[in-house]
């Protein structure tokens, strides 16, 4: 089977993170430059079967779209203009961060290592899909 990929695509780095081939266990891949994200995905969809996208879309607690919205919206596009077939779900990020800093602490990593925002964002992609296979299962 082909693998989910989710992405927590920010500012300044991009989080992301895949199913196993069984699409059970989502695993962290790795954090990279948001300015390099697509040309990496590009790479990374020649040399891996991926079969679905989850892409964050950023909310306020209200439910109304956050002040990232727009520039998480302008990628989305050039994600869906230059893989036309990649089937795109966009799911909820709330709590994300804050879910993968408390997955952190309770793994015991030092101060030094939760200050690593790039891992936060790998830690938050992987929230995402592990959220997401769950719900699917349900």
């Amino acid at each position: 089977m082909p693998r989910i990929l989710a992405i927590d695509y920010g500012m300044k780095r991009t989080g992301l993170a895949v199913t196993d081939e069984l699409q059970i266990i989502a695993s962290g891949l790795t954090t990279i430059p948001s300015e390099t994200v697509l040309t990496f995905l590009s790479d990374y969809f020649t040399k891996e079967d991926v079969f679905k996208v989850l892409i964050g879309e950023p909310k306020q607690m209200n439910g109304q779209p956050s002040e990232s919205t727009p520039i998480i919206e302008a990628f989305v596009a050039k994600f869906k203009e230059l893989f036309p077939e990649m089937p795109v779900v966009r799911v909820d990020e709330r709590f994300t961060s804050k879910m993968a800093f408390q997955t952190m602490i309770d793994s015991g990593l030092k101060k030094k290592q939760r200050q690593n925002k790039a891992l936060i964002d790998e830690i938050s992609a992987t929230i995402m899909l592990r959220d997401y296979l769950t719900r699917k299962m349900i």
